[in-house]
């Protein structure tokens, strides 16, 4: 049973073209030596380059064939001991196609077959040496081109990992959210408020513009701030007398990227565990401020502080480590409490503009 041949693949046509030039260059140094000997410069520059045409070729060829190697015989040795018998032999070719017709052969005539020899013996130095060193030189760019393949691979696993974890944790925040959203409306319904329609329809019309950003990756200051616009508002129809909220954002920082949902999760918080269980409620302020390249977003609430009721570990855990993965570990979050009763909570992370 026969195998099929398959084709040799070709050699990109730049690197043939450098290897001609280097081969050329190198022919025509080595040949400045003999020219001080030789009758015709002119003709020795051209036999050279005939050279160095003829080891660019075998050189080529003999990297891509014959395809499968004796185990014992290196591709390189191949290519090296190649060049070597074929200088001599490229010259033996020179000078018969250089004879003229009915001339004597060229062994015969003393100045003639010194010449080769000469010529041969230079190319059987020089072109294994140039080849050797191109082999190397070879080696070295294909192992930092697989290298560099390795790393972009390995960045590129890595990238697609952290977007896993992103989606994941932003798979933890929807039902968190919404939960705690649709706790708000039963303690209505449960009390037979008469804004429990109103604030139903609210949070209707709420949720349409909120649910579309739960699986999403990232948004822009602007919209979290509308965002949170419209659950405060909501949250205000509940409990009219007891919540009161400012906001403020720096228009230059409204194209500025962030996490889904970062800054409401933030009020959220504060209204859950700071304004909720308190008798007389608080306000909410709410700034975003750019510091420099950095972002600072402070959500400060007069609530029942930390020590009365406590810090929720779900929500602000899970966004302190969607900030570390979104900004690489440039963001930070930070509790503090106030006096005398309350909680402050900052979001400060790099200003990274909208590419929309």
């Amino acid at each position: 049973m026969t195998a099929a041949r398959l084709p040799m693949p070709a050699t990109p046509a730049g690197v043939l073209a450098r290897r001609l030039a280097v081969a050329i260059t190198v022919a025509s140094f080595a040949s400045m030596p003999l020219s001080l000997i030789w009758a015709s410069p002119a003709t020795l520059w051209l036999r050279a380059v005939v050279l160095a045409l003829a080891a660019v070729f075998v050189f080529t060829v003999l990297e891509r064939w014959p395809r499968r190697l004796p185990k014992p015989l290196a591709r390189w040795a191949l290519q090296v001991g190649g060049l070597a018998l074929a200088m001599p032999v490229t010259t033996l070719l020179i000078y018969l196609f250089s004879t003229a017709d009915g001339a004597p052969p060229f062994w015969t005539h003393s100045e003639r077959a010194s010449g080769f020899f000469l010529l041969s013996l230079a190319g059987m130095l020089v072109a294994p040496w140039t080849a050797l060193a191109a082999l190397v030189r070879q080696k070295d760019a294909l192992a930092r081109h697989q290298a560099l393949a390795f790393d972009l691979e390995r960045s590129e696993l890595a990238r697609q990992a952290l977007d896993a974890r992103l989606h994941l944790m932003q798979a933890q925040v929807a039902p968190h959210f919404l939960f705690n959203t649709l706790a708000n409306v039963q303690a209505l319904v449960d009390v037979g408020s008469p804004q429990a329609p109103a604030v139903l329809r609210s949070l209707t019309a709420y949720l349409r513009a909120a649910v579309p950003q739960l699986h999403e990756g990232g948004t822009t200051l602007g919209r979290e701030v509308e965002l949170v616009r419209a659950y405060l508002e909501l949250m205000h129809m509940r409990m009219p007398d007891r919540l009161r909220f400012s906001l403020h954002l720096d228009e230059s920082l409204a194209g500025a990227q962030c996490p889904a949902m970062t800054l409401l999760t933030l009020v959220e918080n504060a209204v859950r565990h700071g304004i909720d269980p308190g008798e007389d409620g608080g306000t909410i302020d709410i700034s975003i401020e750019r510091h420099g390249s950095r972002c600072v977003a402070r959500v400060s609430d007069t609530g029942v502080g930390v020590q009365q009721g406590g810090v929720p570990g779900t929500g602000l855990a899970t966004l302190r480590e969607r900030l570390a993965l979104a900004f690489a570990g440039q963001a930070q979050l930070r509790l503090t409490a106030r006096h005398p009763h309350g909680v402050c909570a900052e979001v400060e992370f790099p200003i990274q503009e909208n590419a929309a």
